[in-house]
């Protein structure tokens, strides 16, 4: 946590450590799967399906059409996030319904995301910029938010 001091007009940093939970050094194992799991995280249209799923399950067809992209790649995408367990599959019939469902899946991605944001925009309140995701009436997903810089 970084506070700021004023003293006699001027500004002087005061760094304060945060006490975590962990209290040890990852081992090689833990290491390594965070690497994968951030390498996976760091492409554009993964990240940009699991956003989509923090909203809730989707089939590839309505993933596809919310990313505007194409379904055998939207599906690509979701058998590596199967493969490494950053989602979930539901299948009913012959459809399969994909959702993430880990709380550290979650945080990873909105954490990445509020990150990117205070890079191009400066700080924000995160309770107000999460998007929403809603399908509307013609069968369309919609996205929208509020945004904390008064949008």
């Amino acid at each position: 946590m970084l506070d700021w001091n004023v003293r006699r007009g001027q500004r002087r940093a005061t760094i304060t450590c945060v006490p975590t939970q962990i209290d040890r050094y990852p081992t090689d194992r833990q290491v390594d799967l965070a690497t994968g799991t951030l390498k996976l995280l760091a492409d554009r249209t993964r990240l940009r399906i699991i956003w989509a799923l923090l909203h809730g399950e989707h089939s590839v067809n309505e993933l596809a059409a919310h990313l505007e992209v194409n379904p055998a790649g939207v599906s690509q995408h979701l058998a590596k996030l199967r493969l490494s367990r950053l989602v979930t599959v539901r299948r009913e019939g012959n459809r399969a319904y994909y959702a993430v469902e880990s709380p550290h899946v979650r945080k990873l991605a909105e954490e990445a995301l509020f990150h990117g944001d205070h890079l191009v925009g400066g700080p924000l309140t995160h309770g107000d910029d999460i998007e929403t995701v809603a399908d509307d009436a013609d069968g369309v997903i919609r996205v929208g938010g509020n945004r904390a810089r008064g949008r």
